[in-house]
């Protein structure tokens, strides 16, 4: 991949955006490819989840399920509390971005340890602003990372077979 595209659909809930990875899995997308991102305030005892070495999920809240059953399909995983955003659960290679950017101290400009890991995979700014508000709202984000023509495929499955609010690609 010369330069970073990216796929990023916008879902009010965990159902849309579980659809959403299913419709890809389904379209045969490279699962090591996608990155969901999502929140549960509504937590049991305030316990959204932790990984272990194995990346699997100790503990989850509400919608556990849904996050277990991505943990199943996509590689790696983690919880941060995101200062302005809260608390997220990221799963796939974003987590991993995010973390190499965290260990390599190269949040950059302001922007959060997400919005690094974000823009590491080729979002503008103006955009990460958007998807980080639309994470404080409550809503989910599936991504899909590949070279430019499966990211222009992604994004057809994604309009065409989910109840998206928003599908973009950036370059």
């Amino acid at each position: 991949m010369d330069t970073p595209n990216a796929c990023v659909a916008t879902y009010k809930t965990h159902h849309a955006a579980d659809d959403a990875v299913k419709q890809l899995q389904k379209a045969g997308f490279d699962m090591k490819k996608i990155s969901v991102v999502g929140n549960d305030y509504h937590t049991e005892e305030h316990v959204v989840g932790y990984y272990n070495t194995g990346d699997r999920m100790k503990a989850w809240g509400k919608i556990g399920a849904f996050w277990g059953g991505l943990w199943g399909i996509l590689v790696g995983a983690a919880f941060f509390v995101i200062p302005g955003i809260g608390p997220l659960v990221i799963a796939g290679p974003l987590a991993a971005a995010i973390v190499g950017g965290l260990e390599g101290a190269a949040v950059m400009g302001g922007l959060s340890a997400l919005g690094g890991g974000l823009a590491g995979m080729g979002i503008p700014k103006d955009s990460i602003v958007r998807y980080e508000n639309s994470l404080s709202a409550g809503s989910f984000l599936v991504l899909y990372n590949d070279v430019e023509n499966k990211v222009a495929e992604a994004s057809k499955v994604l309009m065409e077979n989910t109840e998206h609010d928003s599908v973009e690609t950036h370059k």
